[in-house]
């Protein structure tokens, strides 16, 4: 059979898992897809530095444009990403070839959440297809999930561990008792963390993963910027000792729920029962737990990043490329997005974990517990710890159901008291 190129953009990780996948498994890929994958061409910066593989050196070249526009190769591959945080070159590669009518290939999210809309309209104006599995979660196949298995149904709501260098940090936090800063040097160390942490430990790595699986859940528009965003940098190993002993973990989790047609997607540190099956998820792997109107509950787990599981899922997609152009029928466009306002983080409504810090005096738990009464936040348990004026002493609140509104209000004015130090931490409640 006559094979299909690839034209495959950067030999990073990514690139180099694909490389090595197509290698090993030519064999089997070919069976799967119909017709033999090969690899045309790949877009390098420097074609004389020292890699991972070792291709023929005849595909490497330092002009996109070359492998862009050439009629033998029907699919295209993006993986050089966005090092330096800009989207660009990536976003005008997929543009140019989507209006070219090529089948691409991506694992970035940060390109599909910020420039959704310049995406579908490029790919409305050609004949091919975008394909994106190894967008979210390396190679847990929620995307097909999403768009194809759960596609009759209700998608109710869906909590995820998207963020494999958070989960490993807030993992040996937990275990080892350890501070923010170390546990940060140690997953830089290796190689989990970047040097530049920001985009993992401030959330926007999970914002743009779950701006993709809002999208395909609820068949809604997301702009980035409208998702609730909160980091791990205000996580302390005595929150988790807390969390211990509430019979909670911490998660940094992604978060998104329809409920009467309003949409709510967020991303923050979260408490959740020792018993969710999220809780369960250790150091970098991810995990997303879905709930669906007729399926009820489900959770896909597995490797979220990495050379060889996330190239797994990129070359999956191109196995669904090939097929696509053997048999001449075009993957479908996605279902049109409404565009909708997602719920201000205000209105939302979760249980809170608050840790406070007060002078031990007589009256203070009930002054607090006043405040908390005039702002309908009702209080379901509380755990004071330290010795007798001892200045100043942990007293922790965990509160019932209630909406944030009420929560800051409350939590404004007992900030003024005389008694109270500090609000050491607000963590949200869920998954119960």
């Amino acid at each position: 059979m006559e094979s299909i190129k690839i034209a495959l953009l950067g030999l990073g990780n990514v690139g180099s898992g694909v490389w090595q996948i197509l290698q090993r498994s030519g064999d089997q890929i070919a069976l799967r897809a119909g017709v033999p994958l090969e690899i045309g061409g790949i877009l390098v910066r420097s074609v004389d530095k020292p890699r991972q593989v070792n291709p023929d050196p005849s595909l490497l070249t330092t002009d996109a444009y070359t492998l862009l526009n050439d009629p033998t190769m029907p699919i295209v591959v993006e993986t050089i990403g966005c090092p330096d945080g800009s989207t660009e070159p990536a976003l005008s590669y997929i543009l140019h070839a989507l209006r070219a009518g090529k089948n691409v290939v991506t694992a970035n999210k940060e390109v599909l959440a910020k420039h959704a809309k310049e995406l579908s309209a490029a790919l409305a104006q050609g004949r091919g297809g975008l394909y994106f599995e190894a967008s979210v979660a390396g190679g847990i196949p929620i995307i097909k999930a999403l768009r194809e298995s759960l596609a009759a149904n209700r998608v109710q709501a869906l909590m995820g561990i998207i963020n494999g260098t958070t989960n490993y940090m807030l993992t040996k936090m937990a275990s080892e008792k350890s501070s923010f800063a170390s546990v940060l040097a140690e997953a830089q160390a290796c190689g989990y963390a970047e040097a530049d942490p920001t985009s993992d430990v401030e959330g926007h790595d999970a914002a743009y993963k779950l701006a993709i699986l809002s999208s395909l859940a609820f068949g809604v528009e997301i702009e980035i910027d409208d998702i609730y965003r909160e980091g791990i940098t205000r996580i302390t190993p005595v929150d988790l000792e807390y969390a211990q002993e509430l019979g909670m973990v911490i998660k940094l989790l992604a978060i998104a729920k329809e409920e009467n047609g309003t949409i709510e997607a967020r991303v923050h540190p979260t408490m959740i029962p020792a018993s969710h099956p999220l809780a369960n998820v250790s150091d970098v792997f991810n995990a997303v737990f879905v709930q669906g109107d007729a399926v009820g509950d489900l959770m896909f787990y597995g490797r979220g990043a990495g050379s060889l599981p996330t190239g797994s899922a990129v070359v999956a997609d191109c196995i669904d490329a090939a097929r696509s152009l053997r048999s001449g029928v075009r993957l479908p466009l996605s279902v049109p997005l409404k565009r909708k306002a997602l719920l201000p983080i205000e209105d939302t409504v979760s249980r809170y974990y608050i840790h406070t810090r007060v002078i031990d005096r007589p009256g203070v738990l009930a002054a607090i517990a006043t405040i908390f009464g005039e702002a309908d936040v009702s209080i379901e348990s509380v755990i004071q710890k330290g010795q007798h004026r001892q200045d100043p002493v942990s007293l922790v609140f965990v509160t019932h159901l209630v909406k944030e509104r009420n929560v800051r209000s409350a939590l404004s004015r007992i900030r003024n008291l005389s008694v109270v130090r500090e609000i050491s931490n607000v963590i949200r409640v869920e998954g119960e």
